[in-house]
Parts: structure tokens; C-alpha cells; sequence
């Protein structure tokens, strides 16, 4: 019987929260397909206006092991940099994963900067097993939040 089972990843920034919040889950949809074109191939919203319930798309280049994923807002506050989203289509679901949820909140630092956190929860279908999938997963979102961060760093007008 397969289990629930989760991970955590902390990213430390030099950028102010709302800011990289913004820009790198926000926005990603976005920026992504400029910032590291050589891995997303192009993104967009499916459903809705980027408000909780919304659902969007990344389609991926050879780089990574599955062309699309697709997931759902499923809780956002604005005010405390903080989404919850659901993991619909791609990324392993119905291959090795049932289910996959993450929280990303992006906290304010003292001195000016933030840091990211993330707990992704997932279950495994019956007989699946995790290799190298969640330091996959941990690279890759370290690699989004050091891209917006540096694309911010370098435009320090983008997403005040």
C-alpha cells in the first residue's frame, strides 16, 4: 500500500519577499519560457485569472524526463506571500505519483531579503518507488528562485 510522504527545501534571497513571490511563482508562467528557455518551452494559464482555482500549464523541452505539467492554485494570500497548488497533470502523476501538493510561502528576512519555503506532499502509486525525483525536484525549484532572483536583482523595477 502506498503511502502519503513529504520533503522540505529552503531558499534563502537576498530579494524582498513580495517581489520574488511575485515573480517566481506568481509570474513564473511568465518569465519562465525568458528566463530558461533551454528547460520550459512555453507556459501558460488554462483556467481562470490567477486567482485560487486557476490552472496553468509549463510545457517542457527534451531537458526534463516529462513534456507538460499542469497544476492548480488551490489557496493564495497575496499579503503573506503563501500559495498552496495541486499537482494535475505531468511531473510523474499516474506514472509513479498519485498525488502531489506543495505550499510555498516566502518569508521576509531582517535584513531586507526573504526566504523560500516549500513542503511538497506526495503519494506514491502502489509499487512506485522515489529515486532521484526529489533531489530532482529540489534542484529545480532551486534553479526558478535563483533565475527570478537574479532577474530581479538585474531589473530592480520588476514586480514592485
Amino acid at each position: 500500500m502506498a503511502s502519503t510522504d513529504s520533503w522540505t527545501l529552503e531558499i534563502e534571497s537576498p530579494v524582498a519577499a513580495p517581489r520574488l513571490f511575485k515573480a517566481g511563482v506568481m509570474d513564473w508562467h511568465t518569465l519562465a519560457p525568458k528566463l530558461a528557455p533551454h528547460i520550459i518551452a512555453s507556459a501558460h494559464p488554462v483556467e481562470g485569472e490567477g486567482g485560487v482555482g486557476s490552472v496553468r500549464q509549463f510545457n517542457f523541452t527534451s531537458a526534463m524526463p516529462f513534456s507538460v505539467m499542469k497544476e492548480k492554485l488551490d489557496f493564495l494570500d497575496m499579503e503573506k506571500c503563501e500559495c498552496k497548488s495541486t499537482l494535475l497533470e505531468g511531473g510523474g502523476i499516474g506514472i509513479t505519483i498519485e498525488t502531489a501538493t506543495s505550499h510555498i510561502k516566502v518569508e521576509a528576512t531582517a535584513n531586507g531579503g526573504s526566504v523560500v519555503k516549500v513542503e511538497t506532499t506526495y503519494k506514491l502509486l502502489p509499487g512506485a518507488e522515489v529515486k532521484d525525483e526529489i533531489t530532482n525536484a529540489k534542484d529545480s525549484l532551486t534553479n526558478i528562485f535563483k533565475a527570478a532572483e537574479a532577474y530581479l536583482i538585474a531589473n530592480p523595477d520588476a514586480y514592485n
